[in-house]
């Protein structure tokens, strides 16, 4: 064997993602709001981009989306193709059907059922019984600004750094965190002085605040409402038992009747355990449907929503405009990006809408039953199944339909909702979806009356139902869906028959 050095020549394939490659990979994980703020990024960075909204006059023509013609149609059927000279478009123009949405709330004659979102009212326009948007307006006030403005003509001057201080030191719930003598400490000063300033930040509103944990917090309320007796007193002091419902324990204690007791309880229920809540912190944000799902009178209809994707055009007259002029070489490069850099995004931002409308095809095709029946009705299904039917890799699957919503009739739901693990039929029949079998329990749960359900019950009478289902995935279940155990909701019953 020869230790001289030479040269080879080897043959190799490999795959190399280009910086475009790579972008259009990124635009399908993100959301139509986040493509709007990328367009808008673009448009500024590239002369040649033009944005425009969806409903301007001079849009072209536009093609419908994917239409299901037949409820039971196979699914290369489901997504409609396009002629090779058909310029690519990203909204829907029925002949039969007015589907074009420019909110929730715009629904066609056509349609057999509005579409809604979660939480939205059916009223719509105002009116008397119209919501009052008012009503939802967040104040911009934070709890601390909030305090600092009350301590203004309530504190010394001399103790202001002090209140400061503490203010800083309160949660967003409205409770003290820290020891008042680490802040003793902290600041130099004695700690009797400390606790006189906290003593007069827990008067000012909202009532409760300043507290250093929920019994302060409640027994503060408590006398500002004249409700503080030495019976509230030792019931606000032993919270841990009236939690256990330890209600014969409790009226002992007190010295009360079962009357007594009632009214107490009912008191404190009116308090507020979280009085720094109402102010401050981020205002609730609405979540927009990246898509559109109706069943008309040929099937089922899909669509983008136009109205938070605005369209791109390449403004072709510019380039000619500009590349007519004398330029260096440097400039003409520059210009060539520019236009390269725009057409590649035009075609890139056509594709993710084509790949988009392909995936939630699939979807409603896959999930039709629960789009006619509800949760019940939610069969399992995995992105490589949804890949595999519409010939696609899975990792592609699972950017589109990550960050994305879609709104039907049955309200808002994101993408990936709809891939649900499988759970085996006791029957030995079809699985059913982990989200069948969760809404099967807060059914069961719900209605289960004085009898408390007990988990080996539940587990007893979902098989009856035909899931099987083992004991410590119902608990999982369950404390999935926020529902405490047969102790904890007998003692909850409990409470509800003193009110």
């Amino acid at each position: 064997m020869s230790l001289a050095p030479r040269l080879d020549i080897r043959q190799s394939q490999s795959l190399v993602m280009t910086p475009q490659l790579q972008q259009a990979i990124k635009l399908l994980a993100l959301s139509n709001l986040e493509i709007e703020g990328f367009i808008a990024e673009e448009v500024e960075r590239n002369p040649l981009l033009e944005a425009s909204a969806a409903e301007d006059n001079d849009a072209p023509d536009r093609e419908p989306a994917p239409e299901v013609r037949d409820e039971r149609v196979a699914a290369d059927e489901l997504v409609a193709g396009t002629g090779a000279g058909d310029e690519p478009t990203l909204d829907v123009d029925y002949a039969t059907e007015s589907h074009q949405q420019d909110s929730v709330a715009d629904g066609g004659s056509g349609m057999d059922g509005a579409l809604s979102m979660t939480g939205a009212s059916a009223g719509g326009a105002g009116g008397e019984d119209g919501p009052d948007l008012d009503a939802f307006a967040d104040t911009n006030l934070s709890l601390a600004d909030h305090l600092l403005a009350q301590a203004g003509p309530a504190i010394p001057r001399d103790d202001a750094f002090i209140a400061a201080h503490l203010i800083d030191q309160i949660d967003e719930a409205g409770y003290l965190t820290v020891s008042l003598l680490d802040i003793a400490n902290r600041l130099g000063v004695p700690l009797v002085r400390v606790e006189a300033v906290l003593a007069t930040i827990q008067t000012f509103d909202p009532t409760g605040v300043g507290a250093r944990d929920l019994s302060e917090c409640l027994a503060l309320q408590a006398k500002e409402a004249d409700r503080y007796d030495p019976c509230m007193a030792r019931l606000i002091d032993n919270l841990d038992l009236l939690a256990r419902g330890e209600l014969t324990r409790l009226k002992r204690m007190c010295g009360v009747d079962d009357e007594d007791m009632a009214d107490m309880i009912r008191e404190l229920r009116g308090y507020d355990p979280k009085p720094g809540c109402r102010y401050g912190g981020e205002p609730a944000q609405s979540v927009t449907p990246d898509l559109f799902v109706a069943r008309t009178k040929a099937g089922w209809a899909i669509e983008i929503n136009a109205t938070t994707l605005p369209r791109v055009l390449v403004n072709r007259s510019y380039y000619t405009e500009l590349s007519g002029g004398q330029q260096d070489k440097a400039s003409k490069a520059w210009l060539s990006d520019c236009l390269a850099s725009a057409n590649w995004l035009v075609k890139a931002l056509d594709q993710r809408q084509r790949t988009i409308i392909k995936v939630a095809t699939e979807i409603v095709k896959q999930q039709e039953a629960f789009f006619l029946k509800g949760v019940a009705h939610l069969r399992p299904l995995t992105l490589r199944q949804v890949a595999d039917a519409i010939e696609m890799h899975e990792s592609t699957v699972s950017r589109v339909t990550s960050n994305k919503y879609v709104s039907c009739a049955r309200g808002l739901y994101e993408l990936k909702y709809f891939f649900t693990s499988a759970i085996q039929s006791a029957d030995g029949g079809e699985a059913v979806s982990a989200q069948a079998v969760k809404s099967a329990i807060r059914a069961l749960i719900d209605t289960e009356g004085a009898k408390i359900l007990s988990d080996d019950t539940l587990v007893e009478l979902l098989n009856a139902k035909g899931f099987d289902i083992a004991r410590r995935t119902v608990a999982k279940y369950r404390e999935a869906l926020g529902i405490g155990s047969s102790v904890q909701r007998r003692r909850a019953k409990a409470l509800e028959g003193v009110r």
